[in-house]
């Protein structure tokens, strides 16, 4: 199975391994200002390579067990992004939740569409889902114009959804569909 995926000529998107902890606490600490708005509040162990090498090791347990892939996007050795599919669930539903965030440097630049595409193609081809779901912040226009240039149609909105920036939030949900095959059917 081909997770991996080069997205442009000096970003990887790569699955995360526990080995990334000290590179994603650094991006997480680089970009706190600029993913608070859209984040819920990260307790201070949650910026340190500790706190990512915990959070790392429960989701690569249930990477193991396919329920969820955790991506960086790297550029040489520096994490500049995540998208993560949660939530996978097999059988007739095939689907799975997408979140994904670009950093502030990088903002833009088409990046998180690029990502966001190669995660569905991924999701479509090797991991063999039907749909794939995201949800936005109401206010975040950013995002909901890369879900709508990635193929996803808005199908909702729900009230109170997420506890965002401390407060339950708003949020529209997206979805795509990736394909009409049958379960079990060849790709």
């Amino acid at each position: 199975m081909t997770l991996d995926q080069t997205l442009t000529a000096d970003i990887e998107l790569r699955v995360a391994t526990l080995a990334d902890a000290a590179a994603f606490a650094e991006a997480q600490v680089r970009n706190r200002e600029h993913l608070a708005p859209w984040e819920p509040v990260r307790s201070e162990r949650w910026f340190t390579t500790a706190g990512q090498e915990d959070r790392l090791k429960a989701q690569l347990v249930r990477f193991q067990n396919r329920e969820v892939v955790p991506w960086f996007l790297f550029q040489g050795d520096r994490v500049v992004g995540a998208v993560t599919l949660t939530d996978i669930v097999p059988g007739p539903f095939r689907s799975a939740s997408l979140g994904y965030w670009i950093d502030k440097d990088l903002l833009g630049k088409g990046l998180a569409t690029t990502a966001v595409q190669a995660v569905a193609e991924v999701a479509d081809r090797e991991l063999r889902l039907h749909r794939i779901e995201a949800s936005t912040l109401v206010g975040n226009e950013a995002s909901q114009r890369v879900l709508r240039k990635c193929g996803f149609s808005q199908i909702g909105t729900a009230p109170d959804y997420l506890h965002i920036a401390g407060v339950w939030q708003t949020c529209h949900l997206y979805q795509r569909i990736l394909n009409t095959r049958a379960p079990g059917e060849p790709a």
